[in-house]
């Protein structure tokens, strides 16, 4: 019996998403693994491959269409002996929706979602022993046959609890598990609140105006959703610090005349990332994420860092900061930046993390207040850097580079104390760079 293939949840957040553009057409024959087609979710164009082999039948949304919801169907796959004229009966089996990540704020997953099992499972399919069916795609059931096993004793990892290619590869007849409960598709959270007037009521008040009417793309739905809710439930407090960056400054130039060779080219911006994952170590209880009803200490320093595109914003995570070196966080930083501007980052890549940082003193920002981005537990916001008279230790006026930074701390996790020892650390390092490579 044709299956179809649903609109796949390649992210946490993703509700919908758009087809981007189809990698096959109908009346192609499809493999596990190969590629179907481009899709673009609130954050990134990801590439969606096949779990299951067969024949495109027919093409259910054309490429180029937005607010494909997730778990809707966009093709139909046929099996061997089937043809288009067997689509009606695909179309008139009841619909089930594959599970979908929850999107929370909470913890997010450390690896990408970007494979997901689509097809609905034929009637004909095998029953467990208590009489409920056992959902399984049609290679599945193939290679379970060749090698023997009892689907009913396998757990499957695909939607709905069903069994895949990968399940039946890698299941042995004598060690197989007891057959998984389908989980149940993750509620949809319960919209918020509208706290303000209606788009009718706000369009209504410039009747007679001249506008521009702009639509709402996925990636600013989610910030402004996301950014809504952090204000609103995140209760923050903010820490201020002017930092003075000659040694920086001097030190930098000196450690870039040396790597021009390597081709490296280091940024303030690394100096600050270092400075905030070794701080995040010397102050381990900072290190920590709000996870709900519990708080979770991290141990390594994972920092995200705030990446302008047009449309809006990613936070790519530099994971294990505080091992790297400053050349290794600069290559990186600028693969993440430059990959974040062509939305080809995987979840996993932005996800995460603990602690990040926001750097607008490139624009001339002398400081601000950044929203923290749960589950993270802080945010660095960064000003420029500009010459401003000072007072040094012997009590001479001098001139120094100061830049002024906040940190916008989310109190449920970090205390003023600690927020302070924290800030304090990040001063430090800064202020004493060679110490960062001790």
């Amino acid at each position: 019996m044709p299956t179809e293939i649903l609109m796949p949840a390649l992210s946490p957040t993703m509700e919908e998403g758009t087809l981007a553009k189809w990698l096959v057409k109908e009346g192609d024959s499809v493999a596990s693994g190969d590629l179907l087609a481009e899709i673009e979710t609130d954050k990134a164009t990801m590439e969606f491959e096949a779990v299951d082999e067969g024949t495109i039948g027919k093409i259910l949304i054309p490429e180029g269409s937005e607010g494909v919801k997730v778990n809707s169907p966009i093709a139909v796959l046929l099996e061997d002996g089937e043809s288009a004229d067997d689509i009606g009966a695909a179309g008139a089996a009841p619909a089930t929706s594959a599970p979908t990540a929850e999107a929370t704020p909470d913890v997010a997953p450390t690896a990408p979602v970007v494979k997901t099992d689509a097809a609905q499972p034929a009637p004909a399919a095998p029953q467990g022993v208590d009489g409920k069916r056992i959902f399984a795609s049609p290679l599945a059931r193939r290679i379970a046959a060749d090698k023997g096993l009892d689907l009913a004793q396998l757990n499957g990892s695909g939607p709905r609890g069903r069994i895949v290619k990968a399940d039946v590869e890698s299941a042995k007849p004598q060690t197989a598990a007891p057959a998984a409960v389908a989980p149940a598709t993750a509620a949809a959270p319960a919209a918020a609140a509208s706290t303000g007037p209606s788009a009718d009521q706000v369009a209504r008040m410039y009747e007679g105006r001249d506008f521009e009417e702009v639509k709402l793309d996925g990636m600013r739905k989610t910030i402004a959703a996301r950014l809504s809710e952090a204000k609103q439930t995140v209760p923050h407090f903010y820490l201020r610090r002017d930092i003075q960056l000659d040694a920086l400054l001097k030190f930098r130039s000196q450690l870039n005349k040396q790597l021009e060779a390597r081709g490296v080219k280091l940024s303030v911006n690394d100096f600050i990332i270092k400075a905030c994952a070794l701080a995040l170590q010397a102050v381990p209880d900072a290190n920590a994420v709000w996870a709900g009803d519990r708080v979770l200490k991290m141990s390594s320093s994972d920092v995200a860092v705030a990446v302008a595109i047009e449309g809006g914003l990613f936070t790519p995570v530099l994971q294990d900061s505080d091992t790297k070196s400053l050349s290794t966080l600069s290559t990186e930083m600028k693969d993440l930046a430059k990959r974040a501007r062509d939305r080809k980052l995987a979840p996993h890549e932005y996800q995460g993390g603990s602690f990040a940082i926001s750097n607008l003193g490139m624009f001339g920002i002398d400081n601000f207040d950044a929203i923290v981005n749960p589950p993270h537990a802080g945010i660095l916001a960064v000003g420029a850097g500009v010459k401003k008279p000072v007072v040094g230790a012997d009590g001479e006026l001098a001139v120094a580079t100061v830049m002024s930074v906040t940190m916008s701390v989310d109190h449920r996790v970090i205390d003023g104390a600690l927020g302070a020892e924290l800030l304090n650390a990040i001063k430090d390092n800064l202020e004493n760079p060679m110490m960062m490579l001790a």
